[in-house]
């Protein structure tokens, strides 16, 4: 597999070689366009354009101790291509340009410089009303446009899905996982410690865990959170969903209001967010409920950490919240 690197001469070579330049382009400089985790990822801005390159390798890219499919840019690829058969989705998402199958490299268009919705884990920030309709209006729409009653078109992504079923429903409750959460906020190993202890809240998240792993009728995101979401000048843009795959929505719906919460954002407007879903969706509230308290855990003991800024006393309220959903 070529490994794609920063060094202009390298990445002009590579992408002439695949005719994805002009023969009259030059690269004037290639940048990473955020923090992403997962993926090695570049802004390269030429004399006539900018353009997104990704390319995914047997690791996570932030945590390179961490193994990962390497084909999970050829996942996002396909989501881009089922979902963006729905024009409504497609002028929220980039527009694919090229696709290396052979050493997983996707070229996209740029949405231009910007923030993600990540600031919202800041302290007192919070998202528009229509800003979060807009997120919301996206994924129900995806949901409702593609699933088995539409397409015969699947996309399993079962690599992907064990890899993020053993961050979700199992690393964060193992004793020694060699996370010490006192690093990151003194008192908070203490609290991580009595649920790892927890049998019953373990059986209770492997339970879900099946559900995670089994196929559903729905296209999901499958990382439907506020880093996926990007904050345009035009709108609100979708990007990263290389977690993607037929399954339930429950899951999809209870990540993004799990994240809502940890971002301390307006209890009426989270509520808000879950009827306008539901006015095109039907919802398991139940289910989805169980689904926002894991993610909750896993956010906030696992090792996929949040830029949060809520202090340990609300992130003890959190934990103890999804627990008793859990169980109960």
């Amino acid at each position: 597999m070529i490994k794609l690197n920063n060094t202009i001469a390298a990445l002009s070579s590579y992408l002439h070689s695949k005719e994805w330049l002009y023969e009259d382009e030059t690269i004037l400089s290639a940048e990473k366009p955020g923090d992403g985790n997962m993926n090695f990822t570049l802004r390269i801005t030429t004399n006539r354009r900018s353009f997104i390159i990704k390319q995914s390798r047997e690791y996570v890219e932030k945590y390179p101790q961490v193994a990962a499919p390497s084909e999970r840019v050829l996942r996002e690829a396909e989501f881009y291509k089922l979902a963006g058969t729905v024009p409504q989705l497609k002028l929220m998402m980039p527009n694919l340009i090229g696709l290396d199958q052979e050493n997983s490299i996707m070229l996209m268009d740029d949405l231009g410089k910007g923030l993600d919705y990540s600031y919202l884990y800041e302290n007192g920030k919070v998202i528009s009303e229509a800003d979060l309709l807009t997120v919301i209006y996206f994924i129900a729409k995806l949901h409702t446009s593609i699933n088995s009653e539409t397409t015969t078109r699947r996309i399993s992504n079962k690599n992907m899905r064990e890899l993020n079923h053993e961050h979700i429903f199992k690393y964060p409750y193992l004793e020694e996982n060699g996370i010490n959460l006192d690093d990151i906020l003194p008192g908070l190993q203490q609290e991580a410690d009595l649920l790892k202890q927890d049998d019953k809240l373990k059986k209770a998240v492997l339970a879900l865990g099946k559900l995670y792993l089994a196929d559903g009728s729905v296209l999901l995101h499958g990382d439907y959170f506020p880093g996926s979401w990007l904050k345009r000048a035009s709108g609100v843009r979708i990007i990263d969903p290389e977690f993607c795959f037929f399954g339930i929505p429950e899951f999809e719906i209870g990540v993004t209001i799990a994240h809502l919460k940890m971002a301390d954002q307006p209890e009426e407007l989270i509520k808000k967010a879950l009827r306008h879903y539901k006015n095109s969706c039907s919802l398991d509230e139940e289910l989805c409920e169980k689904f926002v308290a894991v993610e909750i855990i896993r956010r906030i003991i696992g090792l996929a950490q949040l830029p949060l800024q809520i202090p340990l006393k609300k992130r003890v309220e959190l934990l103890k919240e999804a627990r008793k959903t859990l169980i109960n």
